[in-house]
């Protein structure tokens, strides 16, 4: 598989309804974005089935779809892949339940989390936060651009750096080995420029 340089997080608690978040992607979509992971920590399922069925509708042709957490809401709406946690089902169980064709990604906080997400189905591997976050109410610690280059030496899957980063810093956590960078605030502003301006500092 290959990850795109700039791994989009659409997180539904910035968003007042489900237009403003169709929106927003739409403006993603614009500015180049080509994979979407839909989040969303504290609606209900209904709800959540709802925004990612209209994800789906709107965007499926042409952006791969991937749900934050929820196996059986991924397989509902006919999502691309899923992403799990350290809380949540376990890779093998994600994977016995979507089967082999949909991605999974996993996040892990150091060292010893990346070791045991290599041995696993995953397909790719999340590492963080980088930096200091605000999108998560009790972010794991900063792990610093020395977390992701341990996390590089760790893997041979690819990886995907989350966590506090910006335009401004980008470049440099892609320096240190990550394959793709997740962003969710620095693409709330203009999100169709911010996009743009991301694809231009990663290579």
């Amino acid at each position: 598989m290959e990850l795109p340089r700039l791994y989009t997080i659409l997180d539904a608690s910035f968003f007042p309804d489900t237009e403003a978040l169709c929106a927003c992607a739409k403006e993603l979509f614009l500015g180049g974005v080509n994979l979407l992971q839909y989040r969303n920590k504290s609606g209900s399922a209904r709800q959540m089935l709802e925004q990612a069925q209209e994800l789906k509708r709107r965007f499926g042709g042409c952006v791969k779809l991937i749900m934050n957490d929820r196996v059986d809401l991924c397989l509902a709406a006919g999502f691309n892949g899923v992403h799990v946690g350290q809380e949540d089902l376990s890779p093998e169980n994600a994977r016995k339940i979507i089967g082999p064709n949909l991605w999974l990604g996993v996040s892990t906080h150091n060292s010893e989390q990346v070791r045991e997400a290599g041995k696993t189905s995953a397909d790719y591997i999340a590492i963080g936060p980088v930096f200091p976050t605000s999108s998560k109410e009790k972010p794991d610690p900063v792990i610093g651009l020395e977390g992701v280059r341990k996390a590089r030496a760790l893997t041979c899957k690819p990886l995907v750096a989350i966590g506090g980063i910006t335009r401004a810093n980008a470049r440099s956590v892609n320096e240190a080995g990550a394959d793709s960078v997740a962003v969710i605030s620095d693409l709330l502003q203009e999100p169709r420029k911010s996009a743009e301006d991301f694809f231009r500092v990663l290579r």
